[in-house]
């Protein structure tokens, strides 16, 4: 499956996912899960969840150091 990943305010990314869940996609844009949320249609998903959507917006809680 194609996946978009639009980081709010930085980058769109895409990627061929198979059985990756959204902690992978994270990962491949080097975030963390405990500096952002991930969401889909509006809502937010667990990121341990496996990714279903083929577009995710990841909005960045926590900047800098």
């Amino acid at each position: 499956m194609r996946v978009t990943v639009e980081v709010v305010g930085e980058d769109v990314h895409e990627f061929d996912v198979e059985g990756a869940s959204y902690a992978d996609l994270l990962k491949r844009v080097d975030l963390s899960p405990h500096e952002v949320s991930v969401m889909v249609d509006g809502r937010p998903v667990p990121e341990d969840q496996p990714v279903e959507s083929d577009h995710v917006t990841v909005l960045r809680l926590v900047r800098g150091g």
